[in-house]
């Protein structure tokens, strides 16, 4: 018996010692970095193993081996950057998937539809995506402006019927069930710009049941800011859903410096129970239609356009990324412009709209153009980035004139942690990665946790630094070493690897 005993014993031992002696192993290992989990809180040295998509382990994995090694050298490692409003999916989307103007920013997810634009339906997008990935991960929400363009059509310059706003309801419905985090509206664009505040918060409320939230471009960033403020925090309170401010700027020289009044609005809605949250993007200039410095859409209103350019931005600040009627002018400013045709900056900013009128009338189609203007104060800028609410967007395109679509978050990384040190770098990591994902809601993703998916990017914090300017918008960042997604690298030594390994985000109730 004894005997018996002893042999078992001994076969057990040795058991143990053959399994010990085997390495554990992984598909990726990344070595020797210094981790940031997207918490807030300190980084700490350590090893991580990845199997397939997920992360599987976190810790000293010296003594484990893999199919794939990286080796980060000491440099941070984080999770993967998520861009909560993007454009980076435009209509080249499937004909450019690696997205390259998100993944070297170390961009792994990006949240699309907003502003009011989404693709319509969103379950026929979601087919196609399935039916061909890209390189990120993407979600989207249900814009308001493709609903009210799908049931009013060209006859949007006015209020809709109830009947009309029922109909919306349905379609947000459908988009809801695809898997759409919520609503969108871009309130200060064509056609939602003719809505009715009733009519926003009853498509708010069709999201409530599902879970959804919304977010908004509210409907002045300028002249009618607090009314809007006023609006989007009722939407949160009436329909009881989070509601998220994008692109948060107080964009009119008259309310510089009033951050701290605006903030007070914020945390005064959050303590009475209305999930108020908000996005930025680090730059004291914005980008979009020359339109949208009209709100009452008198174009042809000198008066009008010389309050602008005294008020909102000044004719140096205004600078023309694109202009279709006129090529030769992208890239100049309206000063510039206005000193070579002999106008006053009033009279040319008045032209310039008359003509892109002319222009789409005579050749049947909108006009490309878009302007760059400055109406931001550094100082507001960074009190809205710290407050503890606000997470990181780039509110950039692949093939936009605004150098965000390529350096927004090195820029936060390079300018607002390594120079202005107006964030740690813990702090704006989080503000990128673990607070957006709380923010919207997704699983999984945000932090460096097992059994989170692989969405990891390393980087050099010492050198990381946004390098996209007006004159050159889509040059890439540096510092940006490798960026995985989903357990696959799409991006290292500054080139991406035609890997597409993206996965649709729905809704939380979906993932």
């Amino acid at each position: 018996m004894r005997k018996k005993f002893f042999l078992i014993h001994c076969l057990i031992a040795g058991i143990v010692l053959i399994s010990c002696s085997q390495k554990e192993k992984f598909d990726t290992i990344i070595r020797n970095g210094m981790i940031y989990d997207g918490n807030g809180g300190e980084p700490y040295k350590g090893d991580i193993g990845i199997n397939a998509d997920t992360i599987a382990f976190i810790g000293d994995l010296s003594n484990a081996s893999a199919k794939n090694e990286v080796d980060a050298k000491g440099n941070a490692v984080a999770p993967g950057f998520i861009d909560t409003h993007s454009h980076h999916a435009g209509s080249s989307l499937f004909q450019h998937r690696d997205l390259i103007a998100a993944v070297s920013q170390g961009i792994t997810t990006i949240i699309i539809g907003q502003d009011g634009g989404s693709n319509f339906p969103l379950s026929d997008f979601y087919k196609k995506l399935n039916d061909t990935s890209v390189a990120v991960n993407i979600g989207s929400y249900s814009g308001h402006n493709a609903l009210r363009g799908s049931v009013l059509g060209k006859d949007y310059k006015r209020f809709a019927t109830q009947q009309e706003i029922d109909k919306m309801k349905i379609l947000l419905q459908q988009d809801m069930e695809a898997g759409a985090f919520g609503l969108s509206t871009g309130l200060e664009y064509d056609p939602g710009i003719y809505s009715s505040n009733d009519e926003i918060l009853q498509l708010a409320k069709v999201v409530t049941p599902f879970g959804g939230r919304y977010i908004s471009h509210i409907r002045s960033e300028d002249r009618y800011f607090w009314k809007a403020i006023d609006e989007v925090i009722t939407i949160g309170k009436e329909a009881k859903i989070p509601v998220q401010v994008s692109h948060i700027k107080l964009a009119m020289h008259n309310i510089w410096g009033k951050a701290d009044s605006l903030l007070a609005l914020f945390d005064a809605a959050r303590k009475s129970g209305i999930d108020i949250t908000a996005d930025i993007y680090p730059y004291a200039f914005w980008n979009s239609t020359i339109k949208v410095l009209f709100p009452n859409r008198n174009f042809n209103d000198e008066k009008e356009a010389d309050l602008i350019l005294k008020e909102i931005t000044l004719p140096e600040d205004i600078i023309l990324g694109s202009y279709e009627v006129n090529p030769a002018y992208a890239g100049k400013s309206l000063a510039e412009i206005a000193k070579l045709e002999n106008k006053t900056p009033a009279r040319m900013l008045v032209e310039l709209i008359a003509r892109i009128d002319e222009w789409e009338n005579k050749n049947g189609r909108e006009c490309q153009e878009n302007i760059m203007a400055t109406s931001m104060s550094e100082a507001d800028i960074i009190k809205l980035m710290q407050w503890p609410h606000t997470n990181i967007c780039s509110d950039g395109s692949s093939v936009g004139t605004h150098p965000r679509g390529y350096g927004a978050f090195t820029r936060v990384l390079g300018k607002y942690v390594n120079k202005e040190k107006a964030l740690t770098m813990q702090q704006a990591i989080h503000k990128m990665t673990g607070l957006s994902a709380q923010q919207m809601g997704i699983k999984k993703r945000g932090l460096i946790k097992t059994g989170y998916f692989a969405d990891l990017v390393i980087f050099n914090p010492e050198t990381v630094s946004d390098e996209a300017t007006v004159a050159e918008p889509h040059k890439l960042s540096e510092g940006i070493e490798t960026v995985l997604v989903n357990g696959k690298i799409v991006f290292e030594n500054k080139k991406t690897t035609e890997l597409y390994p993206g996965k649709i985000i729905k809704r939380q109730s979906q993932n």
